[in-house]
């Protein structure tokens, strides 16, 4: 494929780099992928960090999962040379912090670490990640496995900064300057971010299109990997032959 693009995976809140291994149905692409950095608190300073990961890159399509989505949009709006593509998956042009218990959580989050953030913080954000369908997965996902991926890849500090970084964004106005074909993956159940987040993406991105993963929740990545590769894979075969 002589025009092949690089695929350029954004990760989600954790911060933790894909694990591009179970991407079966995008072996044969060139992938790359990296960790979030903790100390950024602003979305333009993340989509700067990202304009930096990509800068060798004259031919490329942005993969963003969820926070990693809204980092993908940001730079999209920019209209980066060399960026020919975008796939969204349980992404957001605004943020998605609306329940009054996750928002008073945020508020008391940056004053408690240790315990409090590994036993209540991460434990109820978890919670709102988990679907009815993650134990059918292809890797059967849960909240426990939730928490330890937040455990193990997300700092105290990187996770106030994070949610500091979305509390107020608001990205919708400017969705019209993204051009690049646009692919929308969203789950069949998503608690977080809500049905209304697709819809604003699929009206506002002029060539963007949407396709719903079947029996999927919000981390339909790490527990259909087949199933989101495939709907990835499809969509560049329309681009990029």
């Amino acid at each position: 494929m002589n025009n092949q693009p690089t695929l350029v995976m954004i990760p989600c809140f954790s911060g933790a780099a894909w694990q591009l291994n179970q991407l079966t149905e995008l072996k044969n692409y060139n992938m790359r992928t990296f960790c979030l950095p903790n100390d950024i608190n602003k979305i333009e300073e993340l989509a700067d960090f990202i304009m930096d990961q990509v800068i060798d890159l004259d031919n490329y399509v942005l993969v963003g999962d969820s926070y990693g989505a809204i980092a993908a949009i940001a730079v999209a709006i920019r209209q980066p040379k060399g960026l020919t593509g975008l796939v969204i998956s349980g992404g957001f042009a605004k943020s998605p912090i609306t329940s009054p218990l996750l928002k008073f959580l945020s508020m008391l989050a940056p004053f408690f670490s240790g315990p409090f953030y590994r036993q209540l913080t991460l434990r109820f954000h978890s919670a709102q990640l988990t679907s009815s369908f993650d134990k059918e997965g292809e890797i059967p996902w849960s909240t426990n496995l939730s928490r330890d991926l937040f455990i193990k890849s997300t700092p105290h500090k990187a996770y106030i900064n994070r949610i500091q970084s979305i509390e107020e964004i608001n990205y919708i106005s400017l969705l019209g300057n993204i051009l690049v074909p646009t692919l929308i993956l969203t789950p069949d159940e998503d608690k977080l971010i809500g049905e209304e987040a697709s819809k604003t993406l699929l009206k506002n991105i002029k060539n963007s299109e949407e396709v719903i993963i079947k029996r999927t929740g919000h981390m339909f990545r790490f527990s259909h990997p087949f199933k989101y590769s495939l709907e990835i894979k499809k969509f560049l075969k329309k681009y990029y032959m």
